[in-house]
């Protein structure tokens, strides 16, 4: 991956939803300028969402969902109708198409409302206004558009693109809790379960955003971070470490020096950190046959010594002195139903969109269900939770 690129949990994520044949396909290619989505006469032709990361002017980077109709029939409709569910987790802005020559239906009102319910911005586009007599604006929140012969089209992606600007908030992930200019150390174990000839996402954002801080940044392997310590003539202002090291790299690094890692940080960033925070004691009153859900936002190959299927469980066991039973999850697939876990133990969510982790994080609430992430976990599990989130709390002052 380019560090210039925006990745796709940094976009807005922006779904088309509706009924069957209303042309919300016909839309989302008319919007893209290209054939995004498969468009037929015949109802029910998107199947699954289809979503595609690009740049759309002048919306900028976005992430694009077609999605099947809302008014899906039969056992294999209901399916295709929980898959559309599904999207509206990530959903930043959603685009209900309705068919103009009809007006809204009974499956359109239910969607707004679901809408309402969720505290999504939206819009309603009206389309085939060629054949509606509709008019190119109706409305705040309506926009009368013709997928065939493109009236309204511009005009809707205006209207997108003040929604997303509405939406952009200033965010950052380490910046600032560093003075500018500082020396950052980054601790990056290079072994059997990363990637070959890059580095894993978190590691590439906080690297970026620290080099556009102006910090002077040291990447280093867990072993040889006692030498790069020793050999500076200034205390970096911070340490951030992979998870997984956090207990050689705790006993390495001075006590006066502010330490973290990268899930934590990302735990911050997505807005999840509190509620986090107090899921870490549930680690404690583990006991046998307690049902551990850990869950991660991507899908990797499986190494030996991997992180969320070997070692998470192996420290938990040691940690609670029991036996609990684990679960696992990756990529999209989180439980609707959670109530038969004791804890949930998820990743640092970077492949996911804030939408996303805010949805599980309420969900497992919702559920009276706990939940840690690796970072806080791991920082718990080694009794060092409290120096690990020390710069979150107070920043990094100079040195």
């Amino acid at each position: 991956m380019l560090f210039n690129a925006t990745v796709s949990a940094e976009r807005p994520h922006i779904a088309f939803f509706g009924r069957r044949n209303a042309g919300k396909s016909s839309v989302v290619n008319a919007i893209t300028s290209q054939r995004l989505s498969v468009v037929s006469d015949t109802p029910g032709t998107t199947t699954d969402p289809v979503q595609k990361a690009m740049e759309l002017l002048p919306l900028g980077p976005v992430v694009i969902i077609d999605t099947p109709g809302f008014d899906d029939e039969g056992a294999l409709g209901a399916l295709r109708v929980e898959r559309t569910r599904e999207v509206l987790r990530k959903t930043d802005i959603a685009v209900l198409i309705a068919d103009g020559t009809a007006g809204l239906s009974d499956a359109d009102r239910a969607l707004i409302a679901e809408f309402d319910s969720r505290g999504l911005p939206y819009l309603i586009v009206y389309n085939k206004s060629d054949l509606s007599g509709f008019s190119a604006e109706e409305g705040e929140r309506t926009v009368a558009v013709s997928a065939l012969t493109g009236e309204g089209i511009d005009l809707l992606k205006e209207r997108l693109a003040t929604i997303v600007r509405s939406e952009e908030r200033e965010r950052f992930i380490v910046a600032d809790l560093v003075p500018r200019g500082s020396t950052v150390i980054l601790v990056i174990p290079i072994d059997g379960s990363a990637p070959k000839g890059r580095i894993i996402l978190p590691q590439q954002q906080t690297l970026r955003e620290l080099l556009d801080h102006r910090c002077s940044v040291i990447c280093c392997q867990p072993e040889e971070l006692s030498d790069t310590l020793a050999g500076l003539t200034k205390s970096p202002a911070l340490v951030i470490t992979d998870s997984q090291a956090f207990g050689r790299v705790s006993k390495d690094v001075p006590d006066e020096i502010p330490m973290t890692s990268f899930s934590i940080l990302f735990a911050r960033y997505k807005g999840s950190l509190g509620e986090l925070m107090r899921g870490a004691q549930a680690l404690r009153t583990l006991s046998d046959g307690d049902r551990v859900l850990i869950s991660e936002g991507c899908t990797h190959r499986r190494q030996c010594g991997d992180i969320g299927t070997v070692k998470l469980p192996a420290w938990i066991r040691a940690h609670c002195g029991a036996d609990p039973e684990f679960a696992f999850t990756s990529g999209g697939s989180f439980p609707d139903d959670l109530s038969g876990y004791k804890v949930i133990v998820h990743c640092g969510g970077c492949m996911l969109n804030e939408k996303e982790m805010q949805h599980r994080q309420q969900a497992a609430k919702t559920a009276s269900v706990p939940m840690v992430n690796y970072g806080i976990a791991i920082a718990e599990m080694n009794g060092i939770l409290d120096r690990a989130l020390r710069p979150l709390k107070h920043g990094c002052s100079s040195r």
